[in-house]
Order: C-alpha cells, then sequence, then structure tokens
C-alpha cells in the first residue's frame, strides 16, 4: 500500500528508476569494456642477456659466411658476363683491320706530339682504350648486374639475416620489446663521426627498411667507394693491351714513314694514306695474324681481370664485401669485448 501511495504522489518514480538502472547499465559496460593494465615487465637477468649477445654475436657471423657465398655467386655473374661481352663487342673491334690502322695513325701522332716525353703513346693510347672498354663492355653489362651496387645488395641481405636471427632469439628469450630496443639501441653499428647522421645503433640497422634510408648508410657507401684509381680497376687489362699495341704499332707505322702520313692524315680521309694494293697486303698479312692477336689480347685482358676481380671480391676496405666486414667488425667487436664482463661480475656491457 505504501508504494501504491508512493506511486500516486509521485508519477515521475518510474522514470527515474529506470533512468538510474541505465546510468548502472552504461557504468558496468565501461568498466567491462576498459582494459587490464599491463604489468610491467621484470628486468631481463643478466645471465640472459649474456646469451642474448652470444647468440647474437653467432647470429652475425653466420650472416657474414651467408652473404660471403652470395656476392661470390653475384660477382661469377659479373665477371663472365664481363667476358662475354669483351669477347662479342670489344676483342673484334680492336682486332680489326680498320681499327688497326685507325689506332697506328693515333700512335704516330701521340708520337709526332710527344714534346720529350718518355712514353706518351701508350699511355694516351691506354686511355682511349679504356673508353672504348666502358662504353662496349662495361656500360652494357652494368645494365644487367653493375660490380657497385653488389655491394648495397650484400649489406641489404646481411641485415635481413640479422634482422630474423634477431625475431627468433626474441621470441627464444621472451624479451620484452622496450627493453631489447634499448639494449640493441647501445650498440653502435655505424660510427664515422660524431654527427647523428653519420651514426647508427644496430636497433636502427634493423629497424629501418631498406637500410638505403638510414641517413648513416651512404657516407659508408661513399668511403668503401672513395678508394683512388688503382690497379683494381675492371679496366687494368687495357694498359698492359695499350702498350704491347703501341709497341708494335710504332714500328709498323715507322716503316710507313710516319711524318708523311700523320701529316696527310690531318688534311684528308686516312684511307687516302694507302694505296689499294699496298692496303690489300696488309690486310691479308692482318688476317693472318689476326687470330694469335686475338688470343694475346684475351689473355692479356683476362690476368689482369681475374686480379682485379680477386681484389673486388676480397679487398675489406673498398670490396664489394667492404660494407658487410664493416658492419660485422663493429656489431662483433662490442659483442664480444662484452662477454668477458659477464663471467666477471653479473653485468652486461649493453644491458639497459
Amino acid at each position: 500500500m505504501c508504494l501504491q501511495a508512493l506511486r500516486s504522489r509521485c508519477p515521475l518514480l518510474p522514470w527515474l528508476s529506470r533512468g538510474l538502472l541505465c546510468l548502472a547499465l552504461i557504468a558496468m559496460a565501461g568498466c567491462a569494456s576498459r582494459a587490464p593494465e599491463q604489468p610491467v615487465a621484470a628486468p631481463v637477468a643478466p645471465g640472459t642477456w649474456q646469451q642474448v649477445d652470444g647468440e647474437l654475436l653467432e647470429a652475425c657471423r653466420s650472416a657474414t659466411a651467408q652473404v660471403e657465398v652470395y656476392a661470390r655467386g653475384s660477382m661469377e655473374h659479373w665477371r663472365t658476363r664481363i667476358y662475354e661481352q669483351t669477347d662479342e663487342a670489344f676483342i673484334p673491334w680492336f682486332t680489326g683491320y680498320w681499327t688497326q690502322e685507325w689506332l697506328s695513325l693515333k700512335v704516330g701522332w701521340y708520337s709526332l706530339n710527344s714534346r720529350g716525353d718518355a712514353d706518351p703513346s701508350s699511355r694516351r693510347l691506354a686511355a682511349y682504350l679504356q673508353e672504348q672498354y666502358q662504353q662496349r663492355v662495361l656500360a652494357p653489362v652494368a645494365l644487367e648486374i653493375d660490380a657497385d651496387d653488389i655491394t648495397g645488395e650484400a649489406m641489404e641481405f646481411y641485415v635481413q639475416l640479422l634482422r630474423r636471427q634477431v625475431a627468433v632469439i626474441t621470441a627464444r628469450h621472451q624479451l620484452p620489446a622496450p627493453q631489447l630496443q634499448q639494449h640493441l639501441g647501445r650498440i653502435t653499428a655505424i660510427d664515422l663521426g660524431p654527427q647523428a647522421g653519420q651514426r647508427a645503433s644496430l636497433q636502427q640497422l634493423i629497424q629501418v627498411q631498406p637500410i638505403a634510408r638510414l641517413p648513416a648508410y651512404g657516407p659508408l657507401l661513399q668511403q668503401i667507394h672513395g678508394a683512388p684509381a688503382s690497379e683494381g680497376d675492371a679496366t687494368s687489362g687495357i694498359a698492359q693491351v695499350a702498350l704491347v699495341t703501341s709497341d708494335k704499332l710504332q714500328a709498323q707505322f715507322a716503316g710507313r714513314s710516319v711524318a708523311g702520313a700523320v701529316a696527310a692524315a690531318v688534311g684528308r680521309v686516312a684511307g687516302t694514306l694507302l694505296s689499294v694494293g699496298v692496303a690489300g697486303v696488309r690486310a691479308l698479312v692482318h688476317d693472318n695474324d689476326r687470330e694469335a692477336l686475338q688470343e694475346q689480347t684475351r689473355r692479356d685482358l683476362g690476368k689482369a681481370f681475374d686480379q682485379a676481380w680477386l681484389r673486388q671480391l676480397h679487398d675489406p676496405e673498398h670490396g664489394v664485401m667492404a660494407g658487410v666486414y664493416y658492419l660485422g667488425r663493429q656489431i662483433e667487436g662490442q659483442l664480444q669485448a662484452a662477454q668477458p664482463a659477464v663471467g666477471l661480475d653479473s653485468g652486461t656491457g649493453f644491458s639497459p
């Protein structure tokens, strides 16, 4: 009776009750939808970091070994294409009759304008032949595969392998992401100077994809490719070919009255220098000697190129593996240095 009397005196009571019930349900729903707070991860034990560093060290060494196989395979392919293009485009052109005639004119002209230089003809002829070799061999092959590009590809492959191993190690030891990032952030992978753009941590190295986007990547490549020109150049064999060719052509050209022939060449087409009969005889002699000339040229180029190829493959400072070797030295050196400290005082050189 009391409830009925209260309802009769307060007709809004049912609406108020329903409103309170809705508010209670909304509050309960909000509590249910609120995610529970994640507990703060306990610090990783120093002994675990020791194991992690040891596994990272082995991962770096394994990655280097795998990339060496990749780089050698790529360089083998590049060398094969260089040999094929040399046989197809350079040697036929170089040993051709009219090319040899033209080269003999150039050698004679170099000799007349030597101005007392002891050996100008072979050096100037080498420069000309190197230009031709670049146009006829190296540039076309570079459209398919370039030795300089292998350096960057090797570094990218190395980092990919490390990235996979870091993921495996993280899962194996159940490492919290923030602690792992801090740990890897203390390992310097690239250290070329004090500026931020010249440095990168191991964490940055495996985080940035592709690594070419890393600010320190460009300076590292510049350091690797910044070697002065040396005998390791792919055209180094041209110098020997030019020396032999220059000596031979100077001897041949001397018998044709060098001064008169070159003077005539300046004023009119080179073909008018030679009578049809003399040109025909020399052409026949050249055809008989051409096979031997091709073999000698192929041998001179091949021997020098093989030496240059080996230097490019194995040079730790400027070869195709130089970037990988640099990263390996940086990372492995720090990981290796941290190992003894763990056994002495239960701490690590990099643990947060």
